[in-house]
């Protein structure tokens, strides 16, 4: 299996450009120099390629395959400030089994929730292989002092989350204080250690164009997250076919460039089983087919496992299910 990503505090020998890894993060000039010498994106052809991929069609029996896929690679996810341990308990069980009347569903790849819920979660998965990914470093905003992030993560850590979901400091970000969010995401990584996978979220929505996008997402992997996320899920615009899209075409060069592979995770905004594959082929067309697996890609949803559940049985019975078929979260 391939790599984690290194960082440039690693003893690792990776180039990117030309240039080592520790040359590249060794100042916020160099830095910037890096980022803002990544190729400009052509955001009409982006679109249109990502629209043009959206137009595949796949067959019946593939479509099977593609919905467990799909199932396989959920991230359940409540971020609510509403959550209770009954909720999450809940939630726990419906990962482990998505389908209660069918038991050959797949289960979800991962439970998602705040710090304060994970030992819940991770009890009621317990013994069934689903992860449970935690949220923190002051999610969604990541408005707060580097101590208390840290504090957040261990905490998370601490109670036995698997996966850490960060976000980074948008305003830094903008601000081009491009060192700093990269030593954000280095000091987060040191304190996951080897016990819990790294996803970064940039919050897209927010970054205005798809060049930021680019650099956020090369920013991510330089810094050595495992994986890099689109979106909180909290804000207007979040998981789109064209940022995606730009996100599989960092990884894929990403490990053209170091070996090192890197996963991809979309989330807010995909809610039916015709959006999710048309993700998966994004993906296969893109990043390739290393990355159809829930190792390499993940969806952050809650609605999302519903419709696949329904097209799952329809597949099966050649009828759609009422409403009651499956949970509401």
């Amino acid at each position: 299996m391939p790599s984690t990503a290194p960082t440039a505090q690693s003893p690792t020998a990776e180039r990117v450009g030309g240039s080592s890894l520790a040359d590249v993060t060794a100042s916020d000039s160099t830095l910037r120099r890096f980022l803002h010498g990544l190729p400009g994106v052509d955001a009409v052809g982006l679109e249109a390629r990502a629209a043009s991929l959206g137009t595949r069609s796949i067959k019946a029996a593939s479509k099977a395959y593609a919905i467990d896929l799909a199932i396989s690679m959920v991230d359940l996810t409540t971020l609510e400030g509403a959550d209770t341990p009954g909720k999450v308990r809940a939630l726990g069980a419906k990962a482990v089994h998505p389908d209660p009347t069918d038991r050959t569903a797949p289960t979800t790849a991962a439970v998602c929730v705040y710090p304060d819920m994970v030992a819940v979660a991770k009890e009621a998965v317990a013994g069934s292989g689903v992860k449970v990914a935690s949220v923190a470093t002051a999610f969604p905003a990541g408005r707060a002092a580097l101590d208390v992030k840290l504090a957040d993560v261990r905490d998370a850590v601490a109670a036995g989350a698997d996966e850490i979901d960060m976000v980074i400091d948008r305003g830094a970000f903008l601000a081009g204080r491009y060192l700093k969010v990269y030593d954000e995401i280095v000091a987060v990584k040191q304190v996951c250690g080897t016990d819990a996978r790294l996803k970064v979220i940039f919050e897209t929505g927010e970054l205005s164009t798809y060049d930021n996008i680019r650099r956020a997402s090369w920013l991510g992997m330089l810094a050595g997250a495992d994986f890099i996320k689109t979106s909180t899920g909290k804000v207007a615009v979040n998981a789109t076919p064209a940022n995606t899209l730009l996100m599989l075409e960092a990884v894929r060069d990403f490990r053209a460039q170091t070996g090192v592979q890197v996963g991809v995770k979309p989330a807010g905004g995909i809610r039916t089983s015709k959006d999710a594959v048309k993700f998966l082929v994004l993906v296969n067309e893109t990043a390739g087919e290393d990355w159809l697996d829930n190792h390499w890609f993940r969806f952050g949803a809650s609605s999302l496992l519903n419709d696949l559940l329904m097209q799952r049985q329809k597949l099966a019975t050649g009828r759609y299910s009422g409403p009651d078929y499956v949970t509401v979260d």
